[in-house]
């Protein structure tokens, strides 16, 4: 079993900046495609990047350009850093690993 610990989020300003952190258990992170997801309330929950064993991300249209999906692997963590946080931004970011675990979820809200 994987365990996931997010942190990170909070309450912010628009146009402000966060990172949010997750660190996996587990012996094969560097081998498995690490994911950020988000849930508004009332909506779904939605793919915000991916980043793969090699480094290539992916990114939903809504945050490219906004946010980064990065690793190190070393300490068998993905972060997200989002910058230019927009008030529809706020959701709970959830980290998934290897397309199948999921952590526990973290609130960000970008409020003024």
């Amino acid at each position: 079993q994987v365990q996931l610990v997010e942190s990170g989020g909070g309450l912010v300003q628009p146009g402000g900046s966060l990172r949010l952190s997750c660190a996996a258990s587990g012996s094969i992170f560097s081998s498995v495609t690490m994911g950020w997801y988000r849930q508004a309330p009332g909506e779904e929950r939605r793919l915000v990047a991916t980043i793969t064993s090699g480094d290539i991300t992916n990114y939903a249209d809504s945050v490219k350009g906004r946010f980064t999906i990065s690793r190190d692997n070393a300490k068998n963590t993905v972060y997200l850093q989002m910058n230019s946080l927009k008030p529809e931004d706020t959701a709970v970011y959830y980290c998934r690993y290897a397309f199948r675990y999921w952590g526990q979820g973290t609130q960000v809200t970008v409020s003024s």
